[in-house]
């Protein structure tokens, strides 16, 4: 028996309000061609006053069911990436177990910031390889514009909220390659650079924070790190840079990205780039990525797809799959 963690649906959801560079020229010493030049965004999209991050999420869980014909009911568990949940506790996924009317199996977060997703995609894949679970909702969703410093201009214009679903389902494989599904997973992290990237605030110091970043610094160890981290992962799947037909990076600054693909010696044709429509959406990134590259008709069925993110602890890593 080879068992898979197979995609089956996706979908996402943006909330309404688009804010463009150009807001921003009102209250920050910034231009919108100093926004794009530097991190490649454009716009990106902010939750209303009344919506949170469970919200978010419940609409792309949605959107994801609805593409694999599926009713809530029918999934054994809901692994939610967050750093900005609705809550101290309980967490956003049972929020989101809730709204689904979702009266079955289990449901629980994940926080590694950008990373989130990676991290998620691999708890899944877990839960579905050791049989405790066979469908898997898997969600990335953040209000990170509830933690911006809007006097800071090197960070308040680049994060986004959003979300982005889709559903794990085991599957027998042949156990080669070329099976869809994920196919390898690399996940890491060094506590050490915990100051390059933060929230100067929380629960335990009893006070809200906001996001604090090295953008230089994180920049350095970014491209390096996820290009080792695909690379590390590709070849536990027994594949090369070339088998590769899809880099679905997370979406923080075209620079990085660029910067990622050069050094894995990828064209950019081979990279869906959505970071100039949503900004930094940390977690989400990858799944509305994903969601979008689909839409668009980029992914197809059988391609080879590789994801990858870095964010806060730092943590980062990669994760190999056939769509």
């Amino acid at each position: 028996m080879n068992r898979r963690a197979v995609v089956t649906g996706i979908g996402h959801y943006l909330p309404e309000r688009v804010v463009p560079n150009s807001e921003f020229e009102a209250t920050l010493d910034t231009t919108d061609e100093w926004i794009r030049s530097r991190s490649g965004i454009e716009r990106r999209h902010f939750a209303a006053e009344n919506e949170t991050t469970s919200d978010l999420a419940t609409k792309a869980a949605l959107a994801a069911l609805k593409d694999a014909g599926l009713e809530a009911d029918d999934v054994d568990a809901i692994v939610v990436a967050t750093s900005t949940a609705d809550l101290t506790f309980p967490s956003a996924a049972t929020m989101v177990q809730a709204s689904l009317g979702m009266t079955r199996g289990f449901a629980f977060d994940v926080q590694a910031v950008c990373a989130g997703f990676v991290y998620a995609l691999s708890t899944a894949n877990a839960l579905i390889l050791s049989g405790q679970a066979s469908r898997v909702l898997v969600i990335g969703a953040e209000t990170f514009s509830r933690i911006m410093d809007w006097t800071d201009r090197s960070t308040c214009v680049l994060f986004g909220d959003g979300a982005g679903a889709l559903i794990l389902e085991g599957q027998e494989g042949k156990g080669t390659p070329q099976d869809r599904g994920i196919l390898a997973v690399d996940l890491n992290s060094d506590g050490r650079y915990k100051d390059l990237l933060y929230v100067d605030g929380g629960v335990s110091t009893q006070t809200t924070g906001y996001l604090r970043m090295q953008g230089n610094q994180v920049f350095r160890h970014a491209v390096e790190k996820l290009a080792q981290t695909a690379d590390t992962a590709l070849a536990r799947a027994g594949l090369e840079t070339s088998d590769v037909d899809w880099i679905v990076p997370h979406q923080a600054n075209i620079r990085i990205i660029k910067g990622t693909a050069k050094k894995m010696g990828l064209d950019m044709d081979k990279v869906v780039v959505t970071v100039q429509d949503h900004g930094n959406t940390s977690a989400a990134s990858i799944p509305l990525a994903l969601s979008v590259g689909k839409s668009r008709g980029q992914i197809k069925p059988g391609d080879l797809v590789v994801t990858e993110a870095i964010g806060g602890g730092l943590a980062w890593g990669a994760v190999v799959l056939r769509w």
